[in-house]
């Protein structure tokens, strides 16, 4: 959910006027390993800048992607995408602004089609639980003629502490148009586990993994976990859905982000995602994290610190 893409760079080798960075040191002696090269659409985003990291500690080419690089991608601008597949044999795709978007689908199914038609052999897309754009998605990446895999993700823990939920609880309330919902935070770590490891292993092709925290939490719950983790005082109010939609316009959010949001928080919250999945266990052959573990790290971090 809420996911966001950046720079886009390829790791080649280093030019000679510079001294040799640590991710490139691994890759100089990983000599005799793949180098498939992946491509990481939304590569500095939550999930993406996590996969990236993790393959480059496997030695592996990575490419991340986005508009801000001396080889752009852009969601937007389709005469970016082929220069941005070149030579690229697996892809990773987290489309931006969320998957659930309207006209996410058919832009998802127009790139793994051109994916495929350039020679990428498997694709891994991050799709969200209860969304009838995310279940396009998801079908347009299977009929692209490429090997795919598919991650449908729940919300994400790091939305508490790496995005939109962080100022708010600095302020010591957060106010959100949801109640008594559960939902079983991932976390992002769990996600880009199981990517990775569908990106380098045999046996993930043509598997959808749903991806859940191990428990169901309403965000009231999550608040106060973060609250006993931190040891602040912070707070969770229920607000109506219209309040919500009309404080996010006069802070000038967009239109279309305001629409978006207001059909997360409106309908996919709704309780159609009440429940649990073995996504990570069968992926990973271990449980997800809990969330009173991720709110305990972040905190240990400072996140929450006033």
């Amino acid at each position: 959910m809420l996911l966001g893409a950046s720079a886009m760079f390829t790791l080649t080798a280093r030019p000679l006027n510079r001294a040799m960075t640590t991710n490139e040191q691994h890759l100089a002696n990983t000599a005799g390993t793949d180098y498939t090269t992946t491509l990481i659409v939304g590569g500095t985003g939550k999930t993406g800048r996590r996969i990236a990291a993790k393959l480059i500690e496997r030695g592996r080419t990575v490419r991340l992607g986005s508009r801000s690089a001396a080889i752009p991608f852009d969601w937007t601008d389709r005469t970016t995408w082929a220069p941005a597949l070149r030579d690229v044999e697996k892809v990773y795709i987290s489309y931006q602004p969320d998957i659930a978007a309207p006209g996410g689908a058919d832009t998802v199914g127009a790139f793994a089609d051109l994916a495929a038609e350039s020679g990428v052999r498997h694709l891994v897309l991050l799709s969200g639980r209860g969304e009838p754009e995310a279940q396009d998605a998801e079908a347009r990446v299977r009929a692209s003629g490429a090997h795919w895999t598919i991650v449908r993700a729940s919300f994400f823990a790091q939305n508490f502490d790496e995005g939109e939920f962080l100022g708010p609880l600095l302020e010591g309330e957060l106010a959100l148009p949801v109640g008594a919902v559960g939902e079983p935070f991932i976390d992002v770590e769990d996600i880009a586990d199981v990517a990775v490891a569908a990106l380098t292993e045999d046996g993930h092709t043509g598997q959808v993994y749903e991806v859940t925290g191990p428990r169901l939490l309403t965000f009231a719950d999550a608040v106060a976990e973060i609250a006993r983790a931190s040891g602040r005082e912070i707070g969770y109010v229920q607000v109506p859905l219209e309040a919500y939609s009309a404080a996010l316009t006069e802070h000038g959010v967009p239109a279309e982000v305001v629409d978006l949001l207001a059909f997360l928080f409106g309908e996919v919250l709704d309780g159609r995602n009440a429940h649990v999945a073995d996504g990570v266990r069968r992926a990973l052959g271990r449980d997800p994290r809990d969330f009173s573990d991720y709110a305990r790290d972040a905190a240990a971090r400072g996140v929450w610190k006033v």
